[in-house]
């Protein structure tokens, strides 16, 4: 069966054949999808609408079928949520501030910080919940910090 984009109304059509034009240069991206989804209400197999617009016929039918459920704003990229967030800014301080403190001013029996140390004694202040010793380390980097000697100091 041939899978085709429904009906445009004339706002749709005026729309699309806008982001074609103006989108182009800026998103052309955006402007391939409205071509697709043009090509397609002129009743154009997908096989020859991917041959236009250069992209396989996978996606050119994802982009008819967003098109016939969400309308022309199923064009528009979404942006994928990511994995959520581990932790808060204020707990980001909080390593950076634990692992450039001095444990022995902590009051601790040790006089650098490992990284199994700084997770453990995060865990055990309740600053997080949990955290594993390499996203310790990479906060650290991004933070602008090195580890030299048994400390970690601004670079």
């Amino acid at each position: 069966m041939a899978l085709y984009a429904r009906s445009l109304s004339s706002g749709e059509r005026q729309r699309l054949e806008h982001l074609q034009r103006t989108n182009s240069r800026e998103t052309p991206e955006l402007a391939k999808r409205a071509s697709i989804v043009l090509l397609s209400a002129q009743q154009r197999r997908i096989h020859e609408i991917s041959a236009a617009v250069g992209l396989h016929p996978i996606n050119v039918r994802k982009w008819v079928h967003r098109f016939n459920r969400y309308g022309v704003d199923g064009l528009y990229p979404r942006r994928s949520p990511g994995r959520p967030r581990l932790f808060d800014e204020e707990q980001r301080q909080a390593i950076i501030e634990l692992a450039t403190a001095d444990p022995h001013e902590l009051g601790l029996g040790f006089a650098g910080w490992s990284l199994q140390r700084l997770r453990s004694h995060l865990i055990k202040q309740g600053i997080v919940t949990k955290i594993s010793a390499e996203t310790i380390r990479q906060e650290l980097l991004r933070a602008g910090l090195a580890f030299e000697g048994r400390r970690w100091v601004h670079s």
